[in-house]
């Protein structure tokens, strides 16, 4: 049986490592590249998938989605590799919500917005090999200008305008790749995976967990998958969720 190739960046951690393991749990079908900047945290996340409930085949690829020589890298090796990429997830991102206007908006535009339009850019003709391309930015409700915009909304964390800000820009990014290239077969989404267990917010257990509130990440994952088997192709072009799919 032919593989189905799906790349997952920002995969070490949180949603991503949740997803890989939904995903290779699930089928024999599935072959998931995780791909970040750390060559031990990667293969860390790696033996912890193989550990455990695995009917798919997992790898792992240096990538880091702030440095286009490592993008151009990673995609000529997937190239040589595999020939194709069925399923592109953007997930790679921060969280910065640190006191200097400057920096949280620099560190937070160059990592969730600039780092996944240089990736889609550079796997999308791999992408467009693929009988069934999927690509998939992982955003957040939290860059919904309509729902931001609602009397009452609430404030999720301190200093939080630069991650609303990336995401409301990533959506559109999302948008713009769906119209450009949904003539081609390229199935696009914008998706929030809501708030689950995550680095995203800090490396402490506080902050990992939401203060307890977070929920699991595995939720994530599959919800993930239901979009790669094609669930969700109703909703192709939009910005989904869970349950549904949110307002931009």
């Amino acid at each position: 049986m032919t593989s189905r190739i799906i790349l997952i960046t920002g995969a070490n951690s949180g949603v991503g490592l949740a997803a890989t393991k939904v995903i290779v749990g699930a089928s024999e079908k599935y072959h998931v590249i995780m791909a970040g900047r750390s060559r031990e945290k990667l293969q860390s996340a790696m033996s912890e998938v193989q550990q455990g409930n695995t009917r798919g085949t997992v790898s792992t690829l240096l990538l880091d989605v702030t440095d286009e020589k490592s993008i151009d890298e990673a995609a000529k090796q997937v190239q040589e590799q595999h020939g194709r990429v069925d399923v592109l997830v953007n997930n790679a991102a921060l969280g910065n919500v640190e006191p200097n206007v400057k920096s949280r908006f620099t560190s937070s535009l160059i990592t969730n917005v600039v780092g996944p339009a240089m990736v889609a850019e550079a796997f999308r003709p791999l992408l467009l090999t693929s009988e069934s391309p999927y690509s998939i930015f992982v955003s957040s409700g939290m860059g919904s200008l309509t729902m931001a915009a609602e009397p009452g909304a609430i404030t999720y964390m301190p200093n939080e305008n630069a991650y609303r800000a990336c995401k409301a820009a990533l959506n559109m990014i999302a948008i713009k790749e769906w119209q450009d290239f949904k003539s081609k077969g390229l199935k696009v989404f914008a998706f929030c995976p809501g708030f689950v267990v995550s680095n995203l917010r800090g490396t402490s257990e506080e902050a990992r967990t939401g203060g307890g509130q977070a929920g699991d990440p595995a939720v994530s994952g599959q919800s993930l998958l239901d979009i790669i088997e094609g669930k969700r192709d109703a909703e192709d072009g939009k910005f989904v969720h869970k349950d549904g799919v949110y307002p931009w």
